[in-house]
């Protein structure tokens, strides 16, 4: 299978990728920040918006991706959050 060449996307396409791929790294960093709520919680709600405009590309499955980690994320501040004002 061919790779396809950044520099011969539109640059509306290559933004959009740019913002699919900028919306699973982020879902990933909340992950690792969900131990910090605010830190964890914020880094997750950018990276749902970037997955929302990631989702105009054809790279559809990774701005998909980044979303589902970004709630996963999100949860997970959540229920940290909770634990420990409960402990």
């Amino acid at each position: 299978m061919f790779e396809v060449d950044p520099s011969s996307l539109d640059p509306e396409e290559r933004t959009n990728k740019l913002l699919a791929i900028a919306s699973a790294a982020l879902g990933l960093m909340s992950l690792c920040m969900a131990i910090i709520p605010i830190c964890g919680g914020t880094i997750a709600m950018a990276g749902i918006g970037l997955g929302i405009f990631g989702m105009r590309s054809e790279s559809r499955k990774t701005a998909l991706f980044g979303i589902a980690v970004c709630i996963l994320g999100i949860l997970i501040s959540i229920v940290y959050a909770v634990a420990v004002a409960y402990q």
